[in-house]
């Protein structure tokens, strides 16, 4: 509440800006709750960018993104997407419905954590870009 009761305060353009998560239902209640609270600044939403899934399970361990690395795990346990790097094209998806389904939310945009390096996660957000422009354009 203090980020919101300065934002209100002063002229300052705030947001909140959360940790990287896998698991957009529970972002997206957090975000429920803290509007009913009364909070009204925009959200951007974490998520890791395209990463090994080590990697990802390291970083999840180390920030406290304890309740995230069940999804991992239960990632890791498929043999066939342990080898594949992990993209967030399923929590991308999970967001944009999310916010097709609810245009009102505290939810404003994602912010790509590049725990696989900044290098692999701007050619990811790139190529779906220009899908995206692709899809637009039919």
């Amino acid at each position: 509440m203090f980020k919101q009761d300065f934002s209100t305060r002063t002229d300052a353009d705030m947001a909140i800006v959360t940790q990287f998560a896998f698991d957009t239902r529970a972002v997206t209640a957090w975000a429920e709750r803290i509007a009913d609270m009364g909070v009204t600044l925009p959200i951007h939403a974490g998520i890791a960018g395209p990463a090994k899934l080590q990697t990802l399970i390291q970083f999840a361990l180390s920030c406290g993104v304890g309740p995230s690395v069940s999804v991992l795990q239960k990632r890791a346990r498929d043999v066939t997407r342990l080898l594949m790097p992990y993209e967030p094209t399923e929590v991308v998806a999970g967001f944009a419905d999310y916010m097709a389904r609810h245009p009102d939310s505290l939810i404003s945009q994602l912010h790509v954590f590049p725990l696989g390096g900044i290098k692999t996660a701007a050619e990811w957000m790139n190529r779906h870009v220009a899908e995206e422009a692709m899809l637009e354009a039919n």
